[in-house]
């Protein structure tokens, strides 16, 4: 049908590309109500919401709730119900949530026990971000003990549950799973030093079932990774997974195999937090350690055939860097919020930098695109509205009352915020 309408213009091979194209603009159509990841639709932390304000007050929020554990991990968001975590660090157990958007009221809750370890004091019991489709919402819980992967139905009922060993790590594990087609993919890493010889692997499950459905083995370096994959999908080609690490740089991963496509492993000189951003037709990814961004890097993805490899189009070693908040990219623009505080505006293709402002305190929640602003919550718990464009302007300053590093989940024109122990709702039609 397609090809009959236009006749002279599509070929075969084009075609073909024209409707993969088609196929993954109607899948980011359908799923535009919906924030299924951390950051959203391929955790790219990108909304079109109209309904957001820019600055408030107490008054202004749809809701306000006290939730019954405290956390990092950020809300998803699936129709009329929303998804997040809680743990108890003394108690030694971890729930996930149920809410309703419309009230914020609990719907259910299920919970599930961990062996009591020591974490960073900055992580917690709850840092990883569930991932949720139309069918199922997927948790991740780690501890150096276990590590336990379920899926329940969105009325609570738990339909699988998988175990596999501990995470062992210095500041405790914190990536989080996605769900790309039948399956869920996560990362698996230990630390050379806390491991005693444990294999590292990034795994994909079946989503139905759980079974597996392929493992890569992974280096254990000096330094795990928290980084969440996203898929990169190019003009021409099929989908690769992209993962960023210490110990391998880039990769890119066949999602139906689970083999190495490319891999750039000089890309990341130190720990791994922030997850890739794809910046048209680059690749950013960045490192860090001691509090602070070492290296930010750009690379040009080499092709799923290996006709093209990988190349490093350029880094930036200097200055302000990123490290734990992953950047944000739209119209040509790269925003980076930094753990110092300082938020950096470059053209996403060369890195040149047009702006670097401080606008408030500490980041390690990572920013969303909304609309043509950028909202961010700072550790001291102010929510930051920055415009997205090539010169600064500081729109306003939320003030939410308790520290938070997680990011705001944006569906169906609303805003969800996290702090460490309440969780806000704002925006939309009331």
């Amino acid at each position: 049908m397609i090809k009959q309408c236009f006749p002279a213009i599509i070929g075969k091979q084009s075609l073909q590309s024209f409707l993969a194209a088609l196929a993954i603009l109607s899948a980011s159509v359908s799923q535009g109500q919906e924030w299924t990841r951390f950051r959203g639709p391929n955790g790219q932390g990108i909304s079109h919401a109209k309904t957001i304000p820019v600055k408030w007050t107490e008054k202004d929020y749809n809701w306000k709730i006290k939730l019954s554990g405290g956390g990092h991990s950020s809300p998803v968001l699936w129709g009329d119900k929303l998804f997040v975590t809680v743990g108890d660090r003394q108690a030694g157990h971890s729930v996930l949530l149920a809410l309703s958007v419309s009230d914020g009221g609990v719907l259910w809750q299920k919970e599930y026990a961990l062996s009591k370890y020591r974490t960073n004091k900055l992580n917690s019991y709850a840092t990883a971000t569930p991932a949720v489709d139309a069918d199922h919402v997927y948790t991740l819980w780690t501890s150096p003990e276990e590590t336990i992967l379920t899926a329940l139905d969105h009325s609570g009922i738990e339909i699988w549950k998988r175990t596999f060993e501990g995470v062992r790590c210095q500041h405790g594990a914190g990536s989080s799973p996605i769900v790309h087609d039948d399956m869920i993919i996560f990362t698996h890493e230990h630390e050379s030093r806390s491991s005693k010889g444990a294999r590292s692997i990034w795994i994909a499950v079946d989503r139905k079932t759980s079974e597996t459905r392929w493992t890569l083995d992974r280096q254990t370096g000096p330094k795990t990774s928290y980084s969440t994959p996203c898929v990169y999908t190019p003009t021409t080609g099929t989908p690769q997974l992209i993962f960023n690490s210490y110990a391998h740089g880039m990769t890119s991963v066949d999602p139906g195999t689970g083999k190495v496509i490319w891999e750039v492993v000089s890309a990341f000189p130190a720990r791994v937090v922030s997850s890739p951003v794809i910046a048209d037709e680059l690749l950013i990814g960045a490192c860090g350690d001691g509090g602070s961004g070492k290296r930010l890097t750009a690379i040009r993805p080499g092709s799923s055939d290996g006709s093209i490899r990988p190349k490093e189009a350029y880094k930036i070693d200097s200055g302000y860097r990123p490290y734990v908040p992953t950047s944000v990219a739209r119209g040509g623009l790269l925003f980076t919020f930094h753990d110092r505080g300082y938020v950096s505006c470059r053209r996403s293709a060369t890195g040149r930098q047009l702006w670097e402002e401080k606008p408030a305190g500490r980041f390690f929640s990572s920013p969303v695109w909304v609309d043509g602003k950028l909202y961010c919550i700072t550790m001291d718990g102010e929510a930051v509205v920055i415009r997205a464009a090539e010169t600064y302007e500081l729109l306003a300053i939320n003030p939410l009352g308790e520290t938070s590093h997680a990011t705001p989940a944006i569906a169906d024109g609303r805003m969800y915020l996290r702090t460490y122990s309440h969780l806000f709702s704002i925006g939309g039609n009331k």
